[in-house]
């Protein structure tokens, strides 16, 4: 049975739309200086920040993202956090947080720029900018499929005698609106406190879909026995299965996943994004940043639950039949469900359903959140349930936006195109970069609608930026001969071995083009060799263009000029001077945080093995 929406539903999401502009509106008279707009002033208390810190990556990619992967991939999603997150958070807060706070850096690229010269800064801003319209485009893709679920739109463009791809349309350019409106009005701070807010409804909204789907099918156990008997039973196992790519899901065995997932685009990611990078850096204190993405940790390592859940309900579940006559009309409602709850995908140009080299329909893993909670939800309560999923979008495209306008503000127009103006200039242009920022994003939607799993297509942008990124980041930190030159050709040299990577290969069952095999393609030949899944596929090219990166950053370092120590005091760990915090209590220590942290997430591990 599916619910449908009733005015209180629509009051409830609506209340909170106009309470986060609001919070824009509310904070736009403190907004006075680049510095607030920016990085708020850096006046931001612990726990505020580390709860931003979070929720700055719990955006439609996680929520709609790794309940697509729970759903495609099982249980193994969860090394996404118990082995591509809590590990690299730690290493943040412990090691990579003095440097960035310390340094008084605006920015991750300027950082480089500390480090290395002008020309590493350039190369990372201008790859950072492309990759955070990216990711923004993403949760602009999921918000649109939410409202074309609801049918919000259907009625006015269908009375304009508009074909139903214009309510894709609608439902991209609405989502664009919303976040612009009070990012441009209260900067990073406006971001930071409705990224509080928006946690908590997400808890809010999910832990009773979580807890309702289990009593449906019978708890953990009735789970398992449900997809055993689906002929899925390594869908609830962790590492059974990962001593071999065709004996899991993900299609990685466990060298590509600990290499690939839990080092290259895990410590890229949480090292290096200056997306989460920015909340620690607004934190009141070295000590509170620092201890920033290790609050953070404990709630997510605890997120599989609440997120990679629902994607196993959505498959465990009955697969509920289709009314006589039912046709697929180019709306996602439509479309009938092929495997539990998760609907075959639809083509929004032609309307009709998307289909497989083999001919057989594909299946949409990302409605999994959405048509659980119109299948589980009761009016009013779903009104609760759809927010939190708003409150996840609108968390995933604000926090890149803010991203992007710092670094295009600071680290392209100020270096390169405008160099020395009022410091309310650079205020004006960061308000200007968010409007055209989100501009650019809503292309990057259209991009996203060709794959089936929303983090497929994340995990992709991050191995061509991030993957490098990070080779560069550890030979920078911890080994002072690394040069300017060595960092740049390394860097270009990175993200120009992914892209040869993903020019040879392919994910199997799919056609050369964005996915891969793009470069074969232009030959008529098929793939070098085809992954088991796009998973799969990124793992080993985030590898290729982590070790390219290294190796080169190495051999040219060697024979270029270094900087002199002099010059990298606060920048490479040798040189800088470690932080004092005898006086905390123990539970205010970041190591010892770190280390309760470490313990928690390797029981996890155990528990679900």
């Amino acid at each position: 049975m599916t619910t449908s929406l009733a005015w209180i539903d629509y009051l409830i999401m609506l209340i909170y739309l106009a309470f986060v502009l609001g919070i824009g509106v509310a904070l736009k008279r403190f907004m006075k200086t680049s510095e607030d707009f920016f990085l708020s002033g850096r006046s931001i208390p612990a726990w505020v920040a580390g709860l931003a810190f979070i929720s700055a990556n719990l955006g439609a990619q996680e929520v709609i993202g790794m309940a697509a992967s729970g759903a495609k991939y099982g249980i193994a999603t969860s090394h996404f956090y118990w082995v591509g997150a809590i590990p690299a958070m730690v290493f943040v807060g412990l090691f990579m947080m003095p440097f960035y706070y310390g340094s008084r850096a605006h920015s991750v690229p300027e950082y480089l720029r500390l480090r290395f010269d002008e020309k590493t800064r350039g190369l990372n801003a201008i790859t950072f900018a492309v990759m955070t319209v990216f990711s923004s485009g993403i949760s602009m893709y999921a918000m649109a499929k939410l409202i074309m679920l609801l049918h919000l739109f259907d009625a006015p463009v269908l009375a304009m005698g508009l074909s139903r791809d214009w309510i894709f349309h609608a439902s991209i350019v609405l989502s664009a609106v919303i976040v612009l409106g009070y990012v441009y009005l209260g900067g990073l701070t406006s971001a930071i406190y409705n990224e509080v807010l928006q946690f908590f409804l997400i808890v809010a909204g999910f832990l009773p879909l979580v807890l309702l789907g289990l009593k449906n099918v019978g708890g953990w156990s009735g789970l398992r026995t449900t997809l055993d008997g689906m002929g899925k039973s390594e869908f609830t196992h962790t590492w059974v299965g990962m001593g071999h790519a065709d004996t899991n899901p993900l299609g990685v065995e466990w060298f590509g996943l600990v290499m690939g997932l839990g080092f290259v685009l895990s410590f890229g990611y949480w090292c290096t994004d200056f997306l989460v990078v920015q909340r620690a850096m607004a934190a009141d204190s070295m000590t509170s940043a620092r201890r920033t993405p290790l609050i953070a940790a404990v709630p997510k390592m605890f997120f599989p639950f609440l997120v990679i859940l629902p994607g196993l309900l959505a498959i465990a579940l009955p697969t509920p039949a289709a009314p006589a006559g039912e046709a697929v009309k180019g709306g996602v409602a439509e479309a009938p469900a092929i495997q539990g709850l998760i609907p075959a995908k639809v083509d929004y140009y032609t309307g009709e359903l998307e289909l497989d080299k083999a001919g057989k329909p594909v299946p949409d893993y990302d409605m999994a959140i959405p048509r659980m909670l119109l299948h589980y939800f009761p009016t009013g309560i779903l009104g609760l349930g759809l927010t939190a999923l708003l409150a996840s979008f609108m968390s995933g495209m604000a926090g890149n936006v803010t991203a992007f306008n710092t670094v295009w503000t600071y680290d392209i127009y100020k270096a390169y195109v405008h160099p020395g103006a009022t410091d309310n200039h650079y205020l004006w242009m960061g308000r200007f970069a968010t409007l055209f920022g989100t501009v650019i994003s809503i292309g990057a939607a259209y991009l996203a609608s060709r794959f089936n799993n929303i983090m497929d297509a994340l995990q992709l942008v991050f191995g061509f930026v991030n993957a490098p990124l990070f080779a560069t980041f550890l030979l920078g930190m911890f080994w002072k001969r690394a040069s300017g030159d060595g960092a740049f050709w390394g860097l270009l040299s990175g993200t120009g071995a992914a892209a040869i990577f993903h020019g040879l290969n392919l994910p199997a069952g799919s056609s050369a083009g964005i996915k891969g095999g793009w470069i074969t393609g232009l030959f008529g030949a098929g793939p070098v060799y085809s992954f088991p899944t796009d998973m799969a596929q990124n793992f080993w090219m985030a590898i290729a263009a982590w070790v390219t990166c290294f190796l080169v950053t190495i051999v040219v370092s060697v024979f270029t000029q270094p900087r002199p120590d002099k010059e990298l005091v606060g920048l490479v760990y040798a040189l800088t001077d470690k932080p004092h915090e005898g006086h905390l209590t123990w539970y205010q220590r970041p190591v010892a945080l770190g280390l309760l942290v470490l313990g928690m997430t390797l029981a996890l591990n155990f528990l679900f093995y």
